[in-house]
């Protein structure tokens, strides 16, 4: 008798425990984000692009700082105001290699037209001074 209350209280005081981790882990959970909608430009820049670009398009990821080639600052709104549309969905179809950024992979084979084109059109949104604040890195260059 005396064993199995033992063993009745290691087990309460095991799941306890658990318990307290649990509840610490979901408190140091990020908030989720606004709802994205798949197959939006958004939701297709977080699948593909935010992993070396970061989320808000700055280069920044934890996963950029360990590649060797910079990813490009898409918030930087000369620079992105220079280049057409028609480059961007180059680059993004075609990858960088051929335009002087060989870090750029090729996503032509895993994205359709419409897609890339979608993507395009956010990519625009990450420097527009209406969509989202710009603050000034003089850090480093784009």
């Amino acid at each position: 008798m005396i064993m199995g209350r033992g063993l009745r209280v290691a087990a309460g005081l095991g799941l306890a425990g658990l318990g307290v981790l649990l509840g610490a882990l979901l408190l140091a959970r990020p908030a989720p984000g606004p709802a994205v909608e798949p197959g939006s430009g958004h939701a297709l820049y977080l699948a593909h692009c935010a992993t070396c670009h970061g989320e808000s398009g700055r280069g920044d990821s934890w996963r950029a700082r360990l590649l060797f080639l910079r990813p490009g600052n898409l918030t930087d709104r000369e620079r992105m105001q220079a280049l057409s549309d028609q480059y961007l969905f180059d680059v993004i179809k075609h990858g960088g290699a051929s335009f002087g950024m060989p870090g750029m992979p090729s996503f032509g084979y895993h994205l359709t037209d419409d897609e890339v084109h979608a993507l395009v059109a956010y990519v625009r949104t990450l420097a527009s001074p209406g969509e989202r604040p710009l603050r000034a890195d003089t850090s480093r260059g784009p």
